[in-house]
């Protein structure tokens, strides 16, 4: 298990970046946090990593997922305003889930049945004076 504070967006992605730098092909990473926690803020320094310009990132609320080129590909979806499971797998995402590239997951509980046992789970809260806790491990 992993554990941070982040005081700022620019940290949140600074850790984002730090934490992309474990992942590999085929990973799953589970972001689970209420609204605004910065969860898309973190994908954007995973992205950076992976040589995608943090300003291309932004949250798929309305199109499920977003695809980035990068060194590895990297799949962002976002889940929350999916009603059943049955639509993720509509958009295919198993196939993302056990294929090339690293799939990042926000809202990962609307979809928990279909997500690999192996997924990374980043969970993200809010702490006061606007500070973020960021807590990184496997799911037990």
């Amino acid at each position: 298990m992993q554990q941070f504070e982040s005081s700022s967006v620019e940290e949140t992605i600074r850790i984002g970046f730090e934490f992309g730098k474990q992942l590999k092909s085929g990973d799953v990473v589970c972001l689970d946090g209420d609204l605004g926690a910065g969860k898309t803020h973190f994908v954007k320094g995973v992205a950076s990593f992976f040589g995608i310009e943090p300003e291309k990132v932004s949250s798929p609320t309305y199109t499920l997922i977003h695809e980035y080129s990068g060194d590895l590909s990297v799949y962002h979806f976002d889940c929350y305003r999916l009603k059943h499971e049955q639509e993720a797998l509509e958009i295919g995402a198993e196939e993302y889930f056990y294929g090339d590239g690293v799939c990042l997951v926000e809202w990962p509980k609307k979809i928990e049945s279909l997500i690999p046992e192996e997924a990374i789970w980043v969970e993200m809260s809010h702490l006061p004076e606007d500070k973020r806790n960021i807590i990184i491990h496997q799911k037990q």
